[in-house]
């Protein structure tokens, strides 16, 4: 038996709760590991109140929070191949696992080992950051010295795409609450405060003919008040919100599979992709974990050590 923390049913915070649960077994295409680390994500709270489909495995209830972590393989379901048991690796609980937890299992088609020197706390922050910022990057595919609006600059995501990009020598400007200025500024973004600033007026003073690019990863309101400042609407990419096609822009492309999950690590072991770990929870600390990043009070990623 292992500890886990979860919810028993959809919901806001009063849903969620602790409890003992057995190993679980790997299933074909899956690894069990020991959890070392849990990254936490908002999507993790946007599962837990029933507004996202299609990851739960069709897991009863209750079910674990979390979407990436890395640890140690302890078993291997049918079919797995390139992973082995005793391997450090990280990845995605894609089949409805769940990572804050002792134990859990990973889909091991979206799980890579973790490369020497690289720490299991860094890599666990990778599947979900690490790889979005390659993605929308990518998929913009810039020159050097193009400009970039990064609309959310301060939480995880925000910050390894903002990072990312100037390690492509892009001129990255980020929007962001006040709380989110310096850590943005540390990697040298250009920020604007929305609590301080009018966004478009500060936007198009620092970038008259309009942005090369615009990442989106607040959606919403915000999202249609900064795509008219793309200087082609196609080159923006939003990362949450699924409507952008309907301002010509595009939602992200995703790629989960284990390729992209070691070209987030190597360039994290090249210091392209460092991400900005502000907050670091042991497991019994979850609660104050996830609410930090649910509450929206907390700059760069926010972790779970669990063993």
């Amino acid at each position: 038996m292992g500890q886990a923390w979860g919810f028993g049913r959809y919901g806001g915070p009063e849903v969620q709760e602790f409890f003992d649960r057995p190993d679980p077994v790997p299933g074909r295409g899956e690894v069990l590991i020991q959890v070392t680390v849990a990254s936490v994500n908002p999507l993790d709270y946007l599962l837990r109140s029933g507004l996202v489909d299609g990851l739960d495995g069709g897991r009863p209830f209750p079910r674990v929070l979390g979407m990436e972590a890395a640890g140690i393989v302890l078993a291997r379901g049918e079919d797995v191949e390139g992973l082995e048991v005793g391997d450090a690796v990280f990845g995605f609980a894609l089949t409805g696992g769940g990572t804050y937890a002792e134990t859990t299992v990973l889909s091991a088609p979206n799980t890579a080992r973790i490369p020497e020197g690289l720490s299991a706390t860094v890599a666990a922050t990778l599947p979900v950051a690490g790889t979005t910022a390659v993605d929308v990057l990518d998929q913009l595919d810039l020159p050097a010295g193009a400009t970039v609006l990064v609309n959310g600059v301060g939480g995880g995501v925000g910050l390894a795409v903002a990072r990312l990009a100037i390690g492509r020598e892009l001129r990255v400007i980020g929007t962001g609450s006040t709380a989110k200025r310096e850590h943005a500024e540390a990697i040298g973004v250009r920020f604007i405060d929305y609590a301080a600033e009018d966004v478009v007026t500060t936007a198009r003073e620092l970038v008259p003919d309009g942005f090369d690019g615009i990442v989106d990863l607040v959606g919403g309101t915000s999202l249609r008040t900064v795509a008219p400042l793309a200087r082609d609407p196609r080159n923006v990419i939003a990362v949450g919100d699924m409507s952008v096609p309907d301002l010509g822009g595009r939602f992200v492309e995703r790629r989960l599979d284990r390729e992209n999950l070691e070209w987030s690590a190597r360039l994290a072991l090249d210091g392209v992709l460092v991400p900005v770990i502000t907050q670091v929870h042991p497991l019994s600390d979850a609660p104050a974990a996830l609410a930090t990043v649910e509450n929206g009070h907390t700059s760069g990623k926010v972790v779970i050590k669990v063993a």
